[in-house]
């Protein structure tokens, strides 16, 4: 290893301790915002009122989602108690193992699980084609691919860019708004002409004067209380009929016989099967999303993201679609409403979570309330679930966005978006188009996002060849990463200086790599790439797990002032000065050490 010139060891000391005055100034803060980290115990008043209330916030989407699919595809009243009662009990069931994290399935976090928005439409179409049988059928097999993508997270990690995952959340929108706006005037024939136009109005002023002007906490109320204020206008025209709430008893379980599996896997299976994977893979990339987000906010320092959490949040994403399947639903998803609420009140407890799947569990053997919500009407729910792709539309344009969109980026999701949109309406060579592999292109969603993912990965394989090599995770094959960086470094056109930290960097790495991977003995290799980007250089070491997280170790030396006491701190220190940035990537069966070095 190379030793370092004591001047060059005194400025690092002074270093590290204005960082720790700034670190311990930022960590004050962070302290004060959150009251209760993931690991900490809440008395248990404060954790049934915050789990009471998530709930309610949380609730409305797992009954209203079933209720627009099953109502747009003409299903039975009897199909559909039984869809909410379902969902019910596998949101609460996933939201709870999403907390406690049962081996490699959940988060560890709070993490509430609902019936997802982004199944609308292909549910729809698969009722209408095959009914509930075929909904089942490909749910479960859609949901083997999201078990294989949580256990091969790292291997996508290139073609699931923010580009290509806010494209296709954008396109949701457009596939589902032209089934919502058809509901705004499905109403009785004998109500008055205005009592859908108003009681629409009404929904979304309120919603929107909450949403705009209220404050903190109050402002997650939004869509409760527009959906409260329309419901009794829609009631004084007559809409909201008290007769079902009336009739539906306090406690059971609704009456329907299950339809079983669509085993034919006739042309309607094969024609759907890739939407629904490609909406799978959606509702993963919304998992990865909000897991990493719930993460940002439930300790009080700040840490490298756990991708074992990750995995883990996907895993029990798919858990909860293959339940869903079983039991003839619609598939669920993760709701980022948690981590406004975590943010927000300060508590990030994993106990809160437990308590939310529960209550959802308790809600399900209760039909007079799901009846109280089922009886709203058409047009309230309208407007309540555009509001909500509106914001989802919104959501798909920040992840491009913060993602950095140059000319390259842009034109992936400009291009793309308008794929979906003209394929969605029917209106790009609708003769090829309604024809080729089932008319699986005829839906907006699938048609721009095949079109992102292919267009990324004709960009990712016409890019310059990274170079790679694989070695022994062991100290002798340093000769061999310094020829091998002296190779790379002389193509890209550096010189000896760069070269030097490039080597240095690496040594301190392998080292690190060595020395924290004790447990792997006949999996002791590392691959490494290098590759130029934007000038500098990029080194990705892959290896198997190693003991902890490189970067909060970093973080952690940042805000430490005492002397160095081994070797492998050393290195650590090292690297933090030669390597411009350090991320490191945790997961089950890999660990990634990604490593920028300016030229």
């Amino acid at each position: 290893m190379n030793s370092e010139p004591e001047s060059q060891d005194n400025t690092m000391r002074q270093e590290d301790t204005v960082q720790h005055s700034k670190l311990s100034n930022q960590e004050e803060h962070d302290e004060k915002k959150l009251l209760y980290e993931a690991d900490d115990s809440p008395p248990w008043p404060m954790t049934v009122g915050l789990g009471a209330q998530l709930s309610v916030l949380c609730v409305a989407g797992c009954v209203l989602t079933p209720a627009i699919v099953i109502r747009a595809a003409s299903g039975s009243e009897e199909f559909l108690n039984w869809a909410v009662f379902a969902a019910l009990i596998v949101s609460g069931i996933t939201s709870v193992i999403q907390a406690i994290r049962l081996g490699r399935i959940g988060a560890g976090y709070v993490l509430v699980m609902g019936t997802s928005g982004a199944f609308i439409a292909v549910s729809i179409s698969a009722l209408v084609t095959g009914g509930p049988a075929l909904l089942a059928t490909l749910i479960v097999i859609s949901s083997i691919f999201q078990f294989f993508l949580a256990g091969r997270l790292h291997i996508f990690r290139r073609i699931l860019t923010p580009t290509v995952s806010g494209t296709v959340i954008m396109l949701i929108a457009v596939t589902v708004m032209p089934i919502i706006f058809s509901m705004l005037n499905q109403v009785p024939e004998d109500a008055p002409s205005h009592a859908a136009p108003v009681s629409a109005l009404v929904t979304t002023l309120v919603i929107l004067a909450f949403a705009l002007k209220a404050r903190g906490i109050m402002r997650l109320w939004a869509m409760i209380v527009g959906t409260i204020a329309g419901s009794i206008v829609s009631g004084m025209f007559g809409l909201y009929s008290m007769d079902k709430v009336i009739a539906a008893s306090w406690l059971g379980i609704p009456d329907w016989t299950w339809p079983g599996f669509d085993l034919d896997f006739a042309s309607g299976f094969w024609a759907l099967l890739p939407a629904f994977v490609f909406v799978t893979l959606v509702g993963a990339i919304e998992t990865v999303g909000d897991s990493v987000a719930i993460q940002r906010v439930s300790w009080r320092k700040s840490r490298a993201i756990d991708y074992k959490a990750v995995q883990g949040a996907v895993s029990a994403d798919g858990l909860g679609n293959l339940l869903s399947g079983i039991m003839g639903t619609l598939p669920n998803t993760t709701y980022s409403t948690a981590v406004s609420v975590t943010e927000l009140t300060g508590v990030g407890a994993r106990k809160i979570g437990v308590c939310v799947g529960i209550i959802f569990v308790l809600m399900a053997f209760f039909p007079k309330f799901l009846a109280l919500i089922l009886a709203i009407p058409n047009p309230v729910v309208a407007a309540y679930i555009t509001i909500l792709l509106a914001m989802l539309f919104v959501v798909g344009m920040k992840i491009i966005i913060q993602d950095g969109v140059d000319y390259r980026k842009g034109l992936i999701a400009g291009f793309s978006f308008w794929v979906g949109v003209g394929c969605q309406n029917n209106v790009i060579f609708p003769e090829f188009i309604g024809e080729f592999a089932g008319g699986m292109l005829q839906n907006g969603m699938t048609a721009g996002g095949l079109t992102a993912i292919l267009i990324s990965l004709f960009v990712e394989l016409t890019e310059p060849r990274r170079k790679r090599i694989e070695l022994q995770l062991d100290v002798s094959e340093l000769t061999k990463i310094n020829e091998f960086l002296g190779e790379f470094a002389s193509k890209c056109g550096w010189d000896s200086e760069m070269l030097y930290r490039l080597q240095a960097a690496s040594e301190e790495t392998l080292l690190i790599l060595v020395d924290s991977n004790h447990d792997f003995p006949d999996r002791r290799k590392v691959h490494l790439e290098a590759r130029k980007k934007d000038g500098n250089a990029m080194l990705e070491f892959i290896a198997c797990p190693v003991e902890s997280n490189l970067q909060d170790r970093i973080v952690l030396m940042d805000g430490s002032i005492r002397e160095v006491v081994n070797e492998q701190e050393i290195s650590v220190r090292l690297l933090r000065h030669l390597a411009s940035s350090v991320h490191h990537q945790q997961y089950h069966d890999t660990d990634i050490i990604t490593l920028r070095v300016d030229a």
